[in-house]
């Protein structure tokens, strides 16, 4: 898969191209210092995954993903930070980053562009756990209103567990094709655009239920 890489500190991006090229998965394209860059480099490579820092000075890479996803929704796009910030997590979660992982996890960044390259978002365990008490949740919560019925349901709950089509599938005794229709009609019903967004809005109305 090829990537691009924006990190404002060279030593790290270049221990990351490194680390990467080396596994024989991974070409990254172009590297850059800051959400500036991740603009620009974007538009010009057209990467599979941008892998970028979230704090840097001209730029954030959070308000570049926010640029970047309005004119290319279907951007996929991997924050990597040192930063456990509860208000990171959460503007990362909304502004539609396929996944938000740690700097400090090197054996996590690999399987993590993996599983965002084959269409799954990916958020580390640390944030995970974090996830019930930083959202709004709302206790009393019923999908009947949007008409999600229970086999729906049991989808929605695996995609926000991060699993994959091909896992639902197994899991539920379903085909991949029948997990990709239920997912489809599950964001029509409540008006989302991907399994992202459907993760937070479990986590945010439904955690009590579980």
């Amino acid at each position: 898969m090829n990537i691009v890489i924006v990190d404002d500190d060279v030593l790290v991006t270049e221990a990351l191209k490194t680390i990467l090229e080396s596994s024989g998965k991974v070409t990254v394209a172009a590297t850059g210092f800051d959400g500036t860059d991740a603009v620009k480099l974007y538009k010009k490579f057209k990467p599979d995954i941008l892998l970028t820092d979230i704090q840097m000075k001209e730029m954030s890479g959070l308000d570049a993903t926010k640029e970047i996803l309005a004119f290319d929704n279907s951007a996929k796009i991997l924050l990597l930070t040192t930063f456990l910030d509860d208000e990171y997590i959460v503007s990362a979660l909304k502004c539609g980053a396929k996944g938000y992982i740690l700097k400090q996890d090197y054996a996590a960044i690999i399987p993590a562009l993996e599983a965002v390259y084959s269409g799954q978002s990916v958020f580390g365990s640390e944030i995970i756990s974090k996830l019930p008490s930083l959202l709004n949740q709302k206790p009393e919560f019923d999908y009947s209103d949007y008409e999600i019925n229970e086999r729906e349901l049991e989808v929605i709950k695996e995609i926000a567990e991060g699993h994959s089509n091909k896992e639902i599938a197994a899991n539920l005794y379903l085909s991949e094709g029948t997990v990709r229709n239920y997912l489809s009609t599950i964001l029509d019903k409540l008006g989302l655009r991907d399994r992202t967004q459907l993760a937070i809005f479990y986590y945010k109305y439904d955690w009590y239920n579980v």
